[in-house]
């Protein structure tokens, strides 16, 4: 008789749509659905354009002269690289250069 009740219980409570959201999922707070249908509902609107950043024309000049000065020293480690010794900052130095190279390139494509 318990197995039964339990039985029912449990099939009860897993075939009810509850309002409680499952595990892993967020529940969607009030008002954002409808705020979703006006926005994709809204005729004719195109969207604006991004505007266009501004460039810091000197602190690219610095860091392009930055990135030069470096790239031009590996050649010179390389060659310690292939006698079998590893320079110390050579490291940290490429990693900078990836640093400059990747700031550059997003400052003028972003």
């Amino acid at each position: 008789m318990r197995k039964l009740l339990f039985a029912l219980i449990l099939f009860t409570q897993l075939a009810t749509p509850t309002a409680k959201p499952t595990l892993g999922q967020r529940p969607v707070p009030p008002g954002v659905r409808d705020a979703d249908k006006q926005i994709n509902s809204a005729p004719g609107e195109a969207p604006l354009p991004p505007k266009p950043k501004r460039v810091n024309v000197k602190q690219l000049q610095e860091e392009a002269a930055e990135l030069s000065h470096l790239s031009a020293g590996i050649p010179e480690r390389i060659e310690y690289v292939s006698k079998g010794q590893m320079p110390k900052d050579l490291n940290d130095q490429l990693k900078r250069i990836e640093k400059l190279a990747k700031h550059i390139r997003g400052e003028i494509y972003p």
